[in-house]
């Protein structure tokens, strides 16, 4: 049996299987297909309940009824606009180009200090830099996903967002190691490598594609890779050190995805084409 790890928590793995499956299967997904779907990727039962719990509360899932009246969950709204987001970064697939920024300048009263560290985290989640205290600053394509996450928090009156340009003084790759990690960075790349990279070698090496293995390492592929594309905004390749490993992580990802995913949706019951 599969031991999930910390990078493969129970709760992390079922907004997994949603983005991935669980959004194109016909009417709600049912508890006991649920608690089959995440066995297959090492959840136990307990630990399936429990996380969808706690999703409910977020808001994310909402219980539904089957055709069949079998109880299950669905996803929100706020969750399915969460995914579509999602998807531009997780499954882009060309290069980014240099397309300018987009800077979120906010300030918030003493009195709700609280805001102040949920705007910093969200920020920090969408994969922001900072460019200075209260000045936050991604690539200008991340404009439509902020101001949705923005408003869905509550947190679009303390904020400014604003397009534009860097003309210096710095040049822009030195700004840019300035306000992200990018050795940071860099080491998760290298981590999803290491998980990953040999899992594709194996596929590579064989000639079937069973569809119960391959939706397993293809979502646990797709759990470890869909947080990188916040940590690592897509920032233009002359703007990053030689040899990035973000480039090689992302395409042993996109070679899993072609290889696993339509594998995968049979075992799961879906049609990720419809």
């Amino acid at each position: 049996m599969i031991i999930v790890s910390d990078q493969h928590a129970p709760r992390s793995l079922i907004v997994t299987f949603y983005g991935a499956y669980g959004r194109f299967t016909a009417g709600p997904v049912p508890v006991a297909e649920l608690i089959r779907l995440l066995a297959a990727v090492g959840v136990d039962a307990p630990s399936v309940r429990s996380s969808v719990s706690r999703l409910k509360r977020r808001g994310l899932l909402v219980p539904a009824r089957t055709a069949g009246g079998a109880a299950g969950y669905a996803l929100s709204p706020d969750a399915l606009q969460l995914l579509d987001d999602g998807d531009r970064r997780v499954y882009a697939t060309t290069p980014p180009e240099d397309e300018g920024w987009v800077l979120a300048v906010f300030s918030v009263p003493e009195s709700e200090r609280q805001k102040r560290h949920l705007l910093r985290s969200r920020l920090a989640g969408l994969g922001f830099g900072t460019a200075a205290p209260g000045v936050w600053i991604a690539p200008a394509r991340l404009y439509e996903e902020t101001r949705h996450t923005l408003e869905r928090l509550r947190l679009d009156p303390y904020v400014d967002l604003f397009r534009g340009e860097h003309l210096g003084f710095a040049p822009t790759a030195q700004a840019v190691a300035r306000w992200w990690d990018l050795a940071g960075i860099a080491k998760q790349h290298e981590a999803f490598l290491d998980r990953h990279a040999r899992v594709l070698h194996g596929w590579e090496a064989r000639g079937d594609t069973p569809p119960e293995e391959a939706y397993r390492d293809y979502l646990l592929a797709l759990d470890s890779w869909r947080h990188l594309p916040y940590v690592d905004p897509g920032l233009p390749t002359e703007l990053l050190p030689g040899d990035w490993p973000g480039t090689r992580s992302a395409a042993v990802f996109r070679v899993l995805q072609e290889r696993l995913r339509d594998a995968g949706a049979v075992f799961a019951g879906a049609d990720p084409e419809a």
